[in-house]
């Protein structure tokens, strides 16, 4: 095939067509993966929320064992940002609200490990309880209302319940 036939085939409109599906195969692909890290990520920090609050139980360790747990963990994964000590405190306060509650189960951590930390920290924080807290969280997931990379300060929830529509926006 010489160049000039080439320039004609990738300037026809079959091809953009073809193109166009692809590069949407493509934007589709790297959200499933950044969804499926997301949850693995998540799934680690409930683990790690469990084994912070054993630990400190079992040990007697008080939250100073968080400073020093991310001054190691930072040195040993440097690229990783999620070691910071508000991070881990976060971790923990996340695994304790939601496993004292009645609601409880593995059905549970399977939707809350589906959206984003960052909207599970904002949905944390200024939910009341659990009931609350799930509301947005199942919401949150049928809507598909996140967008990975979206910062944690640009996060919004509609209200359904509100004949206002009102929006929260954290």
């Amino acid at each position: 095939m010489n160049a000039n036939m080439a320039v004609n085939f990738a300037q026809g409109n079959d091809y953009k067509v073809w193109l166009e599906k692809i590069k949407q195969k493509v934007r589709a692909a790297q959200i499933k993966a950044v969804i499926k890290v997301n949850a693995e990520l998540l799934a680690f920090y409930w683990e790690l929320g469990v084994d912070i609050v054993l630990k400190q139980k079992k040990s007697k360790w008080g939250d100073g064992v968080l400073a020093q747990l991310s001054r190691d963990l930072a040195a040993e994964f440097r690229d990783i940002k999620g070691f910071s000590l508000s991070n881990l405190k976060y971790i923990k306060q996340w695994y304790l609200f939601y496993s004292r509650s009645p609601a409880f189960s593995q059905q549970l951590v399977g939707q809350i490990t589906q959206i984003p930390w960052g909207h599970n920290i904002v949905i944390m924080s200024k939910c009341k309880n659990v009931k609350e807290a799930l509301y947005y969280v199942q919401n949150t997931l049928i809507q598909k209302a996140w967008v990975p990379g979206l910062d944690k300060c640009q996060i919004i929830f509609k209200d359904l319940t509100d004949k206002k529509n009102r929006y929260y926006v954290y």
